[in-house]
């Protein structure tokens, strides 16, 4: 192992930290977007979706009586031209209820299907933001004290000058001074 390590810029480990800080204050929010999402989308299709159609269902239903019965009529009172008008609204209402059986059962499908492939990517989400609460929250601690040592380090270390730290002013042109760590 080295006996030393050389560290040129402790303003590019303080950067990569501002970095890291903001990346958390950034991805931790945009996380619970995701799951928030994935909730509001479960519930329209499980709930308010599954709800309408049902709702959609028995109307049409209820049409469909509706139209049998007046063609049940026609047919009684031996008009011919109504008998069809008659038969044609009861084929159109056969649709509409066959619509919405096929929508309701396309909901459930969805609905189970939705369960299988959400849950498992939802519980990827969850660790993940458990990491960065935890693993990343304490690395952005863990290099604010690597700064704060360097810092300490290098301003009780002399330089070839005479005493100073190791770190480049803010005005000089030039770029940071490397500083050896034993």
């Amino acid at each position: 192992m080295a006996d030393s390590a050389k560290v040129s810029s402790v303003d590019a480990i303080e950067a990569f930290r501002a970095s890291l800080v903001l990346y958390l204050a950034k991805a931790k929010p945009a996380l619970e977007q995701v799951s928030a999402e994935v909730s509001r989308t479960r519930a329209w299709v499980q709930t308010s979706q599954r709800a309408h159609w049902e709702h959609e269902l028995k109307l049409r239903r209820r049409k469909l009586e509706e139209a049998n019965a007046e063609l049940f009529n026609a047919r009684l009172s031996q008009f011919q031209n109504s008998t069809l008008l008659h038969t044609m609204a009861v084929q159109k209402a056969q649709r509409a209820v066959a619509e919405a059986e096929t929508k309701l059962a396309m909901l459930k499908k969805w609905s189970r299907d939705m369960e299988s492939r959400a849950e498992p990517l939802l519980k990827q989400i969850e660790q993940f933001q458990g990491y960065l609460a935890t693993e990343l929250a304490k690395g952005a601690v863990h290099l604010e004290q690597i700064v704060k040592t360097l810092d300490a380090y290098t301003e009780t270390m002399p330089t070839a000058s005479g005493g100073g730290a190791a770190r480049a002013p803010e005005t000089a042109p030039s770029g940071p001074t490397p500083a050896t760590l034993p």
